[in-house]
């Protein structure tokens, strides 16, 4: 004869129901206080897996709901993380060498996560790099099609002409196909050297170089400043932040996630 269990009583049901409220969520998010995130949801500003959530009952998984907060997406699971380093000359785009030279791996062994790098910026150039284990996010980033754009300061020798950045604008044609600059702007010049800002959404192998050497103004240094909103700021060489809400919304935003 089968044993028969009586139903859980509501009670009990209620007692650890799945998931976390949402304005808890949210409060452990950094966006607002609980008291401020239930005015949020009431007011209709938070969609939940593309739902827009008005009860202050809603339960939701933070390791798997996607939430946007006035459309743009917050990060609410712990355990993913957004960094910016400021990558030195002289360091591999590699998390580790068989040859023993420093690269980016060397400036990650303490932290956890299986965290990896976006993107590449060869050994000589310098700047932003960002950091990250949010594999979806990282894979839009580099894909082409998202057209996400880059900013970097090139110091060349001058003069430069003041068509150049017209031309660049047009596009020039490498070996592998043309290229067009998204903007171009003369940043300062001083003894016979110039600097000059690139911002393009290539990613092509050397691009930046490549481009500049064709019309006649090979790089002597070149540091990335920007990808899309997330900009360089005071951090010293081999400087590691993490990226605010607002900058990591900004990501989500430019790769349509």
């Amino acid at each position: 004869m089968s044993e028969h269990r009586a139903p859980a009583s509501s009670s009990a049901a209620d007692a650890q129901p799945e998931g976390i409220r949402l304005q808890k969520v949210l409060s452990r998010a950094g966006v607002a206080s609980r008291r401020a995130a239930e005015g949020m949801i009431t007011e209709g500003r938070i969609e939940v897996d593309g739902e827009v959530v008005t009860e202050l009952g809603r339960r939701v998984d933070p390791e798997n709901s996607v939430i946007h907060v006035d459309g743009t997406r917050v990060v609410v699971n712990e355990d993913v993380q957004h960094l910016l380093l400021n990558k030195p000359k002289g360091i591999l785009c590699s998390m580790s060498d068989d040859q023993g030279r420093p690269c980016i791996g060397d400036y990650l062994r303490e932290r956890d996560g299986k965290l990896f790098h976006v993107g590449r910026l060869d050994v000589d150039t310098e700047g932003l790099l960002l950091i990250t284990n949010d594999g979806e996010l990282a894979h839009r980033l580099m894909h082409p099609s998202y057209q996400v754009l880059k900013t970097y300061l090139a110091e060349v020798p001058g003069p430069i002409a003041k068509d150049l950045g017209k031309r660049l604008r047009a596009g020039v044609t490498l070996d592998d196909g043309p290229v067009k600059l998204d903007k171009f702007r003369l940043v300062d010049v001083n003894e016979g050297r110039a600097l000059v800002e690139v911002v393009l959404h290539e990613g092509r192998k050397h691009v930046v170089r490549r481009v500049l050497e064709h019309v006649g103004h090979p790089v002597k240094r070149l540091v990335r400043t920007a990808i899309d909103e997330v900009r360089l700021g005071n951090e010293r060489p081999g400087a590691i932040r993490k990226l605010d809400r607002k900058e990591v919304g900004a990501l989500y935003r430019a790769v349509g996630m």
